[in-house]
């Protein structure tokens, strides 16, 4: 597909710069929720289900938003449907701590969750309008942004964010959220709004969902996540279960710091990695040797293969994201960037209560992991479909 110059607008580091802080903004208020999970706990009560769906709604939002976002990019443009969205994480996400009480905190992350869900088919579109020669290159950018929202705040709640707001849950949400606000006043007031060729009524936003490529890229999506969530979600009950509790916490820091230099080696090699399918299967592949030795007990081979895991996800994650503004014109990549999240997030959300069901069924901790290994397939069946695309 044959890309236009990037518009001299504004300076490509800056628009690199901003991207990078709307991918971090997309995940820092998600995942400043599991540090705190036991003092919200303590003073609300909740129940070991209620703390579970908490920890959840967001990323069923994040499927079950995508289409309505799709239609609000076509209706008020990828920009300042972004701007909508940032503003809706910060102020919600600020709010959950209200009161607080329970009713607040469902609703606010309600509502956080849908300005995220909002946020995430905007990125694809922005990358196509901002930097449409160099989308691989823009979308590793932003999507090492989300995956470092998603360790800074597991790594500074507890020992730099609490302290300083005096232990309060509430007010650590406050501070996670800052950023958020602060970054939808850059995109407003350093962006220029461009108008469209089209009117919005002209623009369409509604998948076509008769198109295969939508459900490849769902699988691929859904897979990556299945994979990674149930890894999360299992590896810890797992290692009680086989009596080896000490390497819960280096396995989930493994798990989730490996996607890190992932996403590094895709950004410095934007050009050559960016759309390969061959780099798809062969990660999907090391992902499932990576789970077999999970499985051992060994412990040096059960932290390496959570680090393996980790890198597997973050690596088909970044290539997955970049996909719809390679396959689609620029008026389109919205749709298809929806249909993908709606797809992928729901799978993502329904592989850790297979898991949990068929551990529950069977009284064997090791068939949580089945999960996975389906998550793994719909990875490979995904990235088999994709054509050979040039960057």
């Amino acid at each position: 597909m044959t890309r236009t110059a990037d518009p001299p607008v504004r300076s490509v580091p800056f628009l690199l710069s901003l991207l990078w802080l709307i991918g971090f903004q997309l995940r820092v208020t998600i995942l400043a929720v599991p540090p705190v999970l036991p003092l919200i706990h303590r003073d609300l009560g909740l129940s070991e289900k209620a703390v579970g769906v908490l920890s959840a709604l967001p990323v069923l939002l994040l499927g079950l938003v995508a289409i309505p976002g799709s239609l609000m990019v076509a209706r008020l443009g990828a920009r300042r449907a972004c701007i909508f969205g940032l503003a809706v994480v910060a102020a919600a996400g600020a709010a959950r701590g209200i009161g607080p009480t329970a009713a607040t905190l469902y609703g606010m992350t309600l509502a956080m969750g849908i300005g995220a869900a909002v946020m995430q088919p905007t990125l694809p579109t922005l990358v196509g309008e901002w930097l449409p020669s160099r989308p691989g290159l823009a979308t590793a950018v932003y999507a090492n942004g989300l995956l470092i929202g998603e360790v800074v705040p597991a790594a500074l709640t507890i020992p730099l964010v609490l302290p300083w707001v005096g232990g309060s849950w509430a007010w650590s949400f406050v501070v996670w959220s800052a950023p958020v606000g602060i970054t939808a006043l850059l995109v407003a007031t350093l962006t220029p709004h461009r108008a469209r060729a089209l009117p919005s009524r002209a623009y369409r936003w509604w998948p076509d969902w008769r198109s295969p490529l939508p459900w490849q890229l769902g699988m691929l999506l859904g897979g990556t996540g299945g994979l990674y969530f149930s890894a999360n979600a299992f590896v810890p009950d797992y290692l009680h279960a086989i009596g080896r509790p000490e390497l819960v916490g280096p396995c989930l820091s493994a798990l989730n710091i490996g996607q890190l230099p992932a996403s590094a080696i895709i950004l410095a090699f934007a050009r050559r990695l960016i759309g390969n399918r061959r780099l798809i299967v062969a990660s999907t592949l090391v992902g499932f040797g990576a789970l077999a030795l999970l499985l051992t007990a060994i412990p040096v081979l059960t932290v390496a293969a959570s680090g393996v895991i980790g890198f597997c996800c973050g690596m088909q994650l970044v290539t997955s994201l970049a996909l719809p503004p390679l396959l689609a014109p620029v008026a389109d990549v919205h749709r298809l960037s929806a249909a993908m999240f709606a797809i992928g997030y729901l799978v993502s959300f329904l592989m850790p209560p297979l898991g949990g069901a068929v551990w529950d069924a069977s009284g064997v901790p090791a068939s949580a992991f089945c999960a996975s290994a389906v998550s793994i397939a719909l990875t490979l069946a995904g990235a088999a479909a994709l054509p050979r695309l040039k960057t």
